[in-house]
């Protein structure tokens, strides 16, 4: 019995350390601020743009095979605003990619911000975050570069060239 519940404290301990804290709320203006889950964006008010933008993407099934098995070991910090344009044209874009290449969430921190750039604890703090959305990827413990608004070429193939590190540059560098 003691062995039992000794099993079962670890597991509880285990499944706990990899789960995402999940604090979105919406504010008094409406925006989704803190970190969200995928979920939050399939609810109202958010569900309607989200589901528009995801179902009508088409993902470029080859790039995305190449980028599942780049993948593995890179967590992605993303920063969005449910009030910025840019933020729900590629957010709901962002979460088809990593749903087609079964990206796990737990790698994944999702911070939503007011229009000032800030979430509810501060979580964006340190990303030095400009411009909305802002995908930032690391492995290592480091980063590896960002995505920053809006594709050079596509979604999933400006986020193949970040994990190659190839000298991927934003939108917003020359």
């Amino acid at each position: 019995m003691r062995i039992l519940f000794i099993f079962l404290a670890i597991n509880l301990v285990a499944c706990k350390a990899t789960k995402q804290v999940h604090t979105a709320t919406i504010d008094q203006d409406g925006y989704l601020v803190g970190i969200a889950q995928k979920s939050d964006f399939e609810k109202e008010p958010f569900k309607e743009w989200f589901a528009e933008e995801y179902n009508d993407y088409t993902i470029d099934v080859e790039v995305a095979n190449q980028l599942k098995a780049l993948l593995k070991g890179v967590k992605i910090k993303a920063v969005m605003g449910t009030w910025c344009g840019d933020s729900r044209r590629e957010t709901p874009v962002f979460y088809k990619l990593l749903d087609a290449i079964d990206f796990d969430y737990n790698n994944l921190q999702m911070i939503c911000v007011d229009r000032s750039k800030t979430s509810t604890n501060n979580e964006q703090e340190g990303l030095d975050i400009e411009r909305v959305p802002t995908f930032v990827f690391y492995k290592n413990g480091h980063e590896l570069n960002r995505f920053v608004e809006y594709p050079r070429e596509t979604l999933e193939k400006d986020f193949l060239n970040i994990v190659r590190e190839v000298g991927y540059k934003h939108s917003y560098l020359e």
